[in-house]
């Protein structure tokens, strides 16, 4: 069974981005499938999408940089040079599993696919 799953490292203190919002949409719908704050190890708890909830499609992840590095205590500039991180992604085989990773900085970003 496919399942999606997420995580984000904090690449300025070198440490998971714990307490980070994350939102995972399905592109073109009103509200959001899921929000939640990540864990203590920059993880969601569980699975963002799993099951028959777990379809092909367009997805987009919107990751709270600005707001989290500003809890962390880092003054950043008014606006800030990454508010949110938007990310979007296709899943094309929904009985695989798809890992979205974050490495993240208030300066820069990178993403790929995972395992």
């Amino acid at each position: 069974m496919g399942q999606l799953t997420t995580h984000v490292l904090d690449t300025m203190q070198g440490r998971p981005a714990a307490g980070m919002a994350v939102a995972l949409w399905r592109t073109g719908e009103p509200a959001p499938l899921r929000e939640l704050v990540l864990n203590a190890d920059g993880r969601a708890d569980g699975p963002l999408l799993t099951g028959p909830a777990f379809t092909a499609g367009r997805y987009r992840l919107v990751f709270a940089v600005a707001d989290y590095f500003r809890a962390q205590g880092v003054a950043l500039p008014d606006p800030p040079f990454l508010g949110d991180v938007v990310l979007d992604f296709g899943i094309a085989d929904a009985a695989a599993h798809y890992h979205v990773p974050l490495l993240a900085s208030p300066w820069s970003y990178s993403t790929y696919r995972g395992s």
